[in-house]
């Protein structure tokens, strides 16, 4: 119990004791002296009055007991008393206050206490006095009442503080939580109509602040505390820490911050109770500090439902908690969406009160000048948190999406819906035409993502549940084109369904045509759809030109691989508008070999009508060699070797040679005259590769037998391991293992860091270089021990293979390998065996080569470069051209990528081809290495 300080007893240290009057006699709660202690007053309150020392947050006590007493009490000077000037009561309009009474005292320092501490025998009047005097407009006398029937306002007054003290300790029932039951009737009467109705809302703030942070308390105690103190009642301790996390975000902190604005509020409503004067100042000092919390509270709240909802799908203990929470008392039948969007709507609802304010308020107050500054501070945050939460309802609405696609089986689209970026843009329902007959309509619905636009046909289930299954493959917006949006609209007849049998009538609608396809397939991939309005056909078309643009400008500012230019203008073809008179074109761009020679760089570019020569950066090249359509080129400088593969045989010629030659210092017949044939004992080389097998070169090739195709390994030598071939008088090269025989349809070859990939037409086959016709080969993908099985998915990935072509395969981070063919790849473990329940990628284009470098695998088809990523396939890049080609790949990882693709000169001298180099990108923040997982693979030195 909070008892007055000991300066307030008497003489023996107890209280005055007080005597209860008869309700007949006086007003509820009012208190007479004791005939015994002339000087004691009486104290009308069910709670004690803080002194000036209290701090207003500390808790209200009980109610002081009534049979204490002491003699010779005195009751010291209170904080809000009466002035005995005049026994005229005076109300003034509009700033009505409690002023420091001018009664002497005996004892200083003198506490502050309410209106309470007056006799009841004095007819008083209010003191009015706050920065400025206010015109009073209407006057009482108390004199003119007859004494049985005058109303004492000393104790109407401490009524009235009586129930403020109770409506701040929540203890007032809602019905009765008006301004105008906590002032006296007479006070009522003397103000306006409109000073009334500005401090009734002024009131609505206080209590709607303390109805606000009830509600908090409620989530924390009912909801937040439960899941967090009673683990694995609901959900494991780690998951429930989560979920409290994603649903209730930073609610704490929200609740922290209208606490300490609420003990402001009250503070200040019982300093100038009954007429407050304003708490703009209050809420603008808090709304400062809490709109942070408020932004991050908000813009997750649609991912917080969502989060909240999943879990109710599966969860069934979570589901029968929140039932069973329902059920409480404090949730005054509100549910638990509700609840938790309180902050939602919090600070609009403020905003409109302290709107209402401001109109109530009179000219000459200085809440015209606060109130403007509070207002712009919540507009603001309001308006400015709208493009968030817009967003994540967006992110909802793909979550939703997402969780009800059903993709086909076996295909693996990667939209990769953990992005921060990934939204649902626009979606709606659309209908594609198959034919003129009956019933050649069908629904569809249409979803733009912010990177794909998928074409799905909705199911719904009994239960309610809605799938949506894939039509047609994803788009993505890089290679989504659009046609035109503006065709007349076709009329949809459909039979009526009236349930006759020989009912013939049908029911029509305009429908409006819009056409999208893909730039890979034209042709093959392009769809006609049917929007059901022109606004909804207008309204997919800005949604898909702004995806369309939005998506570009994310990729642009974010390339992993940048185009360089080495040369657009010395290789031509020709064309339609060029002169063949006295001009020598070039032709075509077949292959290429980048090398560095004594410090200087050099590109090598076999074309259709010869191989050329020259630095890097020069604009113009010098032909060396005069073979017709060569196939590769490979540059060893730490070697000083220089091989063309031509037609059937593979020759080698000295490297410093070629770069004199292409300089003028040498003819071209020193060039020829230096020529080492290889493999020409073996037949026609049908293809060969140079590459690095630990820490050896090798060359591989394939020969063409009369019966067989045998693939022979060389290794290069340094000129100082053989003096002879320094000499001139023996080869560079030696054979390296034994030749082995290759399946004939086997196109290419490709190296891991200790085998050999033989590309057939269907499979790959690894092969050991040291004990070639030794080792048995590895066939991959692995297919035989799934004869007769009833895995569907396995049986389409074959189907797939059966249709498509080998390029090669790629190690992968987690111990898998990647197989890569022309339209598709996959994953297998080290035996060869599809992994990830045989599920498989399309590439978007057919490709004709690949290549990786890092993380990432890049697909080259006819006019897109497209770059995934190797862990999860994701398409990261798209680089587009006409007729691009790959020139050269490199033996190594830092080696460049060069390609070709068709010019942008076209004149009299012919078309040109535009040589490109692509750079890898940096991100700002360094990478991490990719981490290779070297046991794994011991089997297959890999």
């Amino acid at each position: 119990m909070h008892l007055p300080s000991s300066n307030n007893r008497g003489a023996n240290g107890a209280l005055p004791r007080l005597q209860r009057i008869s309700p007949q006699a006086h007003p509820p709660y009012a208190y007479i002296q004791s005939p015994s202690s002339p000087q004691d007053q009486s104290l009308l309150t069910p709670f004690p009055r803080h002194d000036q020392h209290t701090h207003p947050s500390q808790p209200i006590s009980t109610p002081y007991p009534h049979d204490l007493s002491a003699a010779g009490w005195q009751r010291p000077r209170a904080s809000s008393s009466y002035a005995l000037e005049t026994a005229t009561v005076t109300f003034p309009e509009p700033q009505l206050h409690r002023a420091i009474s001018n009664k002497a005292i005996s004892r200083p320092p003198p506490p502050q206490y309410s209106k309470s501490d007056l006799g009841t025998s004095l007819h008083v009047t209010p003191a009015l006095s706050h920065r400025k005097s206010a015109p009073s407009f209407k006057s009482y006398s108390a004199e003119r009442a007859a004494p049985e029937s005058q109303p004492n306002l000393s104790m109407l007054s401490l009524d009235s503080e009586a129930r403020l003290e109770l409506f701040q300790s929540g203890k007032i029932p809602e019905s009765e939580q008006d301004w105008d039951r906590f002032v006296p009737p007479q006070a009522l009467q003397a103000l306006g109509k409109k000073e009334i109705e500005r401090q009734s809302v002024l009131f609505e703030i206080f209590k709607s602040e303390l109805d606000y942070v009830n509600d908090l308390h409620i989530i924390e105690d009912v909801y937040l505390k439960p899941i967090l103190s009673a683990p694995y009642e609901i959900m494991s301790e780690e998951k429930g820490t989560a979920l409290v996390s994603e649903v209730f975000s930073n609610l704490n902190e929200i609740l922290d911050h209208h606490e300490r604005m609420l003990a402001s509020l009250f503070s200040r409503q019982r300093d100038q109770h009954p007429l407050v004067q304003s708490v703009a100042d209050i809420i603008l000092d808090h709304a400062l500090q809490f709109t942070p919390a408020y932004e991050s509270y908000i813009k997750h709240s649609p991912l917080s439902l969502e989060r909240h909802r999943r879990e109710l799908d599966q969860n069934p203990r979570y589901k029968d908690f929140i039932q069973k929470c329902s059920e409480d008392r404090r949730l005054r039948k509100r549910d638990f969406k509700t609840l938790i969007s309180r902050p939602i709507t919090r600070l609009p609802r403020l905003k409109l009160l302290l709107e209402r304010v401001q109109h109530l308020t009179p000219a000459d107050h200085q809440d015209l000048e606060t109130i403007p500054i509070v207002l712009t501070v919540l507009q603001g945050f309001i308006k400015s948190s709208e493009p968030g939460i817009a967003a994540a309802e967006d992110k909802v609405k793909f979550w939703a999406l997402y969780e009800s696609l059903v993709d086909p089986e076996g295909e693996t689209t990667v939209l990769n819906v953990h992005d921060d970026s990934r939204t649902l843009v626009h979606s709606g329902p659309l209908a594609r035409q198959k034919s003129d007959s009956w019933h050649s309509w069908s629904d569809a619905f249409g979803a733009l993502l912010d990177n794909y636009f998928l074409l799905l046909k909705e199911e719904t289930s009994p239960s309610g549940t809605v799938k949506r299954n894939v039509i047609a493959r994803p788009i993505p917006l890089e290679y989504l084109g659009l046609g035109p949006f503006d065709e007349p609209p076709e009329v949809r007849k459909e039979r009526a369904d009236s349930g006759s049998f020989i009912n013939m009538s049908s029911t029509k609608q305009n429908m409006y045509p819009f056409t999208i396809y893909h730039a890979g397939a034209k042709s093959t991939r392009r769809y006609t759809l049917y929007a059901q309005t022109t606004t909804a056909r207008d309204k997919w078309h800005k949604a898909l030109v702004d995806a369309i643009g939005v998506r570009k400008a994310r990729q642009d500012a974010n390339k992993w691989y940048v185009p360089q230019t080495l040369n657009d203008g010395f290789f031509r073809m020709p064309s339609r508008i060029s002169s063949a008179h006295g001009r020598h074109f070039t032709g075509r761009a077949l292959c290429a070999a980048v090398f560095l020679s004594q410090g200087r760089n050099y590109l090598a570019v076999g074309c259709t009508n010869g191989i050329y020569v020259g630095l890097r950066a020069n604009s113009s090249f010098q032909r060396v060699l005069e073979f017709i359509n060569p196939t590769s080129l490979v540059a060893l400088p730490k070697f000083n070797k220089f091989l063309v593969h031509y037609e059937t045989a593979l020759f080698s010629y000295p490297l410093d040679l070629v770069i004199r030659v292409s300089q003028g210092n040498a003819p071209i017949k020193d060039l020829v005259n230096s020529v080492e044939r290889l493999a020409q004992k073996d037949g026609n080389v049908l293809f060969f590769k140079a590459g690095r097998a630990g820490d050896r070169t090798l060359i591989v090739y394939a020969a063409k037998g009369f019966m067989n195709l045998t693939l022979h390994t060389l290794e290069l030598i340094h000129q100082d391991e053989n003096p002879l071939a320094s000499a001139g008088r023996e080869s560079s090269y030696r054979l390296f293992g034994s030749p082995t025989p290759i399946p004939r349809d086997a196109h290419d070859a490709t190296f891991l860091p200790q085998n050999v990939v033989i590309c057939a037409s269907k499979t790959l086959h690894i092969l050991r270089p040291m004990n070639m016709a030794v080792s048995w080969p590895t066939v991959v993908p692995n297919f035989s021990n799934e004869t007769g099985s009833a895995n569907t998915s396995l049986h389409l990935l074959k189907e797939k293979c059966d249709a498509a072509k080998t390029l090669g395969m790629v190690r992968c981070e987690n111990g898998e390998i990647l197989v890569v063919y022309d339209e598709l790849g996959f994953r297998v473990d080290k035996y060869g065996k599809p992994v990830r329940s045989a599920s498989y990628i399309s590439w978007e284009s057919k490709a004709a080569a690949y290549a990786h470098r890092g993380p990432h695998l890049l697909l080259f088809s006819h006019e897109f470069i497209e770059v995934r990523t190797i862990a999860s396939g994701e398409l990261v890049q798209v680089i587009d051209g006409t007729d691009v080609r790959l020139l050269q790949s490199g033996l190594t990882e830092q080696d460049m990528f060069v390609a070709a693709m068709i010019g942008t000169i076209e004149d009299g001298g012919g078309l040109s081809e535009k040589i490109v180099e692509l750079q890898q990108t940096a991100a700002l923040n360094e990478r991490s290495p990719m981490v290779r997982t070297e046991e794994l693979w011991d089997e297959w030195g890999v």
